[in-house]
């Protein structure tokens, strides 16, 4: 993660077994599992448009991610991390939802994340300044605001 999210917090969807949330350039994941679990019994596997994670399932991405880049690790034995690195990264490419059909932001949460997204943006294009405490407004479910 970046200074900018580390300052700024994440803007996270929860679901029933974890929860998401997104950079610019990267997709985190946490999945829970039942305490005490081995990685040995984990298969988690990406491509550009699909995951499977043996432990809770699989799915297709709304968008194409670098699939040689992503990892995961297991922490604790308890907790799945993965991180993806997003093959658009630009605002514009917020997703709406982790996996097509499944898992999506309520309309709310996915306002937060694409305001975030606009910030960070912001902030890689202007590297002398701290956009961190700095708020957007426009209206994001019409394709939100014009950027420089």
């Amino acid at each position: 993660m970046s200074d900018f999210d580390e300052k700024s917090g994440a803007v996270s969807s929860r679901t029933e077994w974890g929860h998401w949330f997104q950079t610019l350039e990267e997709v985190y994941i946490e999945i829970n599992v039942n305490p005490g679990t081995k990685s040995k019994d984990i298969k988690c596997n990406f491509q550009n448009k699909h995951l499977h994670v043996s432990v809770k399932g699989q799915g297709e991405f709304p968008e194409p991610i670098h699939g040689d880049d992503g990892l995961w690790t297991l922490e604790d034995g308890k907790i799945i991390r993965i991180c993806l690195s997003k093959t658009f990264t630009t605002p514009d490419h917020c997703w709406k939802s982790l996996l097509v059909g499944q898992y999506e932001a309520n309309p709310l949460i996915h306002d937060e994340m694409q305001k975030k997204l606009t910030l960070e943006s912001f902030q890689n294009k202007n590297p002398g300044f701290d956009f961190s405490n700095a708020s957007v407004s426009g209206n994001y479910q019409n394709g939100g605001p014009d950027l420089p």
